[in-house]
């Protein structure tokens, strides 16, 4: 079943849950109740993506993180109930694509996975022009087209934007978004991260919509919602 998507959880309501959407969205689904069985159905089947559980009866979740994240082209989302920052932050910095706390919207897991499987597929995700409503960012030229205009970036506000724009609709933590914006260690602060943003919010966000484009994932990071 290469191709398909595994879904690892120890609660069958929620596997039965998470297959029914998916295989109305077209999915072909394979299931496993705890890590052994994961591992066993990568391996076995090399599913398209894994919707992941950090609670399995055998082992960590979290542990699995860094095993499955050597398969570049595997899509990874973690689909739990734990909503702590350190542990959302712990994941997407192993490697997860995306976390979704319990309980889920199922529109909003096909969502993610979307974005995720584009990220990790063919279809680049750092393609030079995204489009976000009726705003058209161009990464190559610097500049956003909004109904009314053009706005001009500057170069820390193009280094944050891409830095986004490099997984649209995916969760881009703080951490990775300062290494790739400010090279220096010491230069690595939160609160200029936080007035890029703002900055960014007014060239890209329309007046009455504030966090339309920049989604804020509080204590994570951010997320741009936007298409390639």
């Amino acid at each position: 079943m290469s191709g398909g998507v595994l879904v690892v959880d120890d609660e069958f309501p929620i596997r039965r849950l998470l297959r029914n959407s998916l295989e109305r969205a077209g999915y072909a689904v394979l299931e496993a109740a705890d890590g052994a069985a994961a591992l066993a159905a990568v391996e076995h089947h090399d599913p398209a993506a894994v919707l992941l559980d950090l609670g399995l009866p055998d082992r960590d979740g979290l542990s699995l993180v860094p095993i499955l994240r050597k398969r570049p082209r595997l899509a990874l989302l973690i689909v739990s109930a734990r909503d702590a920052t350190g542990e959302k932050v712990a994941a997407l910095d192993l490697g997860a694509d995306d976390y979704v706390t319990k309980p889920f919207d199922s529109d909003e897991v096909l969502a993610r996975l979307r974005a995720a499987l584009r990220h990790r597929g063919h279809e680049t995700a750092r393609a030079a022009r995204l489009r976000a409503g009726a705003i058209e960012i161009d990464l190559e030229h610097r500049l956003i087209r909004r109904p009314d205009g053009e706005a001009h970036l500057t170069r820390k506000e193009h280094d944050v934007l891409a830095a986004l724009a490099a997984a649209p609709g995916r969760v881009v933590t703080h951490q990775r978004i300062l290494e790739a914006a400010w090279p220096l260690d010491h230069d690595r602060k939160i609160e200029y991260l936080r007035i890029v943003i703002r900055n960014l919010r007014q060239k890209i966000e329309p007046a009455d919509a504030v966090g339309s484009v920049i989604v804020n994932e509080l204590g994570i990071g951010y997320r741009l919602r936007a298409e390639p």
